[in-house]
């Protein structure tokens, strides 16, 4: 099998496609983030505590709303949500994983864990409060995992966009899911042999046909630049956790979007579950958008957005 094969199986492009650190942090005069130990830290950067630099970006004022990249994507995919969403009265922050864009790559931390601890270390590095988390692809299972190890007193809302969630992998109380050879298969004869060759095989169906040519390149730069152990612990940790009981306990007010033409996180295995699951979630559904509609379908998505950050 190819891997235009593999490119036509939404199975496939969804375990693909989607791309410790909590600290007692304070604010420096000015808004600038202190580490646990009250030390002022550089530039954009906060340090985790087990030494991890993640680069984030924080554009605007008022309510924040913070956005959590997909697997193997940045906090650049967010530049048009945070762009216009700043310039209308939020406070946009977005920051690259740990092994992705311009944070630290420590080779370990890859696991669901760590890297909601990470998160926490963003919001309590920034001091953030009545919090709207927009959590994409992968990312919805770093935002569930936060809540389940660190509570809600920092969030207000949820938005669950192109979920990977609940539970991908085939077991006897999930027969309708994948089988865990078959993503083995998937990460050992593609990933780990020509990772930039099956991004560009893959990525048409990320975007829709009217999506230029340039934009696919910009998706795709940010996808190279992932490390390798990332790309890999991270798609191993969100092909096999099992979120079904972590996102039946939810209390917040919650919204998943997604797109009814999602080949790289079907419809109806992840957003529709997900908001079934999640008590009193509201399911918006995007005729025609693919996996990546925060470019395709940015200006629905970002009016979704301001409504929901504002409600």
């Amino acid at each position: 099998m190819d891997r235009r094969d593999f490119l036509n199986s939404a199975v496939a492009a969804g375990v693909g496609m989607s791309m410790v650190a909590e600290g007692s942090a304070s604010r420096a005069p000015g808004g600038t983030p202190s580490d646990a130990t009250g030390k002022v830290q550089s530039g954009s950067v906060i340090r985790t505590r087990d030494g991890v630099e993640l680069y984030y970006r924080d554009w605007g004022t008022g309510r924040p709303i913070v956005f959590l990249s997909g697997w193997t994507l940045t906090s650049e995919m967010w530049a048009y949500q945070m762009q216009p969403l700043s310039e209308q009265g939020l406070r946009c922050i977005a920051y690259d994983r740990r092994g992705h864009g311009r944070s630290s790559d420590p080779g370990r931390g890859y696991d669901f864990d760590t890297l909601a601890d990470d998160l926490a270390a963003v919001l309590e590095a920034l001091d953030l409060r009545d919090v709207t988390l927009v959590a994409h692809s992968l990312a919805s299972g770093e935002l569930t995992r936060f809540l389940t190890r660190h509570g809600d007193r920092r969030i207000a809302r949820l938005v669950y966009l192109a979920p990977v969630t609940p539970f991908l992998l085939k077991t006897p109380d999930n027969p309708d899911g994948i089988d865990g050879a078959y993503f083995e298969h998937l990460r050992n004869q593609f990933y780990l042999r020509d990772f930039p060759g099956w991004i560009a095989d893959n990525a048409r169906p990320f975007v829709v046909p009217e999506t230029s040519a340039a934009m696919v390149e910009w998706i795709m730069n940010q996808m190279r630049g992932c490390s390798m152990k990332a790309v890999i612990d991270c798609n191993r940790a969100m092909t096999s956790t099992d979120f079904r009981p972590e996102l039946a306990r939810i209390r917040l007010p919650t919204l998943v979007i997604h797109g009814d033409k999602d080949a790289s996180a079907p419809l109806e295995l992840t957003g529709r579950k997900t908001a079934r699951l999640i008590p009193g979630a509201r399911l918006e559904v995007y005729e025609g958008a693919p996996h990546g509609l925060f470019v395709t379908h940015l200006e629905r998505l970002n009016a979704d957005l301001l409504a929901f950050a504002k409600s």
